[in-house]
């Protein structure tokens, strides 16, 4: 079983939590158009000035989508108990 590893996208200032929301959108455009195997995407606000957007993609399909959307940082993904 391959882990999971969640792609981050930080966004900071006034406008983040928009922003963040919005590139919510553009992440599940990707996953329908590359046929991306898992389907988690969100938002966090961390509080006024920082929220993130984020995907989740098997280790497997990592380096590519990597590659193309150029995410911030990673972490691998905990599944919520």
């Amino acid at each position: 079983m391959s882990r999971k590893i969640k792609l981050i996208w930080d966004f900071r200032g006034p406008a983040a939590q928009k922003t963040a929301e919005h590139h919510v959108i553009h992440l599940k455009e990707f996953i329908t158009l590359e046929k991306i195997n898992l389907n988690i995407t969100g938002s966090q606000d961390f509080n006024d000035m920082h929220s993130i957007a984020y995907m989740v993609v098997d280790e497997t399909e990592m380096i590519s989508v990597r590659d193309a959307l150029k995410p911030h940082r990673g972490e691998v993904y905990v599944e919520p108990a």
